[in-house]
């Protein structure tokens, strides 16, 4: 897969959301606030390392300093306003993490 394809992929997914807003006919939903985009699926901070270092070959150690816990340990987004709307996400994060390093080695890696 070509990385512009990758890219594409994402924006034509994120490039929904615009349509689902407009039409939201009541509008009562996306007034006045903010909309997460996202899986609504959680994951630790440890778990995406995890996924991460596995999609980009990384054989080194992950060290994660417990005794000084710095930002937030887990990472939830609320789609529910967007659910509300009809809008689901289509890339799963194990896909997005593997599809955004291969875009990335083909356009920043020679």
């Amino acid at each position: 897969m070509r990385g512009g394809t990758t890219k594409q992929s994402h924006q034509q997914e994120i490039a929904t959301l615009p349509t689902v807003v407009r039409n939201d006919e009541k509008n009562y939903e996306v007034r006045n606030t903010h909309i997460n985009i996202g899986t609504g699926k959680e994951i630790s901070i440890k778990n995406l390392a995890e996924l991460v270092k596995e999609k980009v070959g990384f054989k080194g150690e992950l060290y994660f300093n417990t005794e000084k816990p710095d930002g937030t340990m887990r990472k939830l987004t609320d789609v529910t306003k967007l659910h509300n709307l009809g809008w689901h996400h289509q890339i799963e994060i194990e896909e997005g993490v593997e599809k955004m390093y291969e875009w990335y080695r083909e356009a920043f890696v020679k």
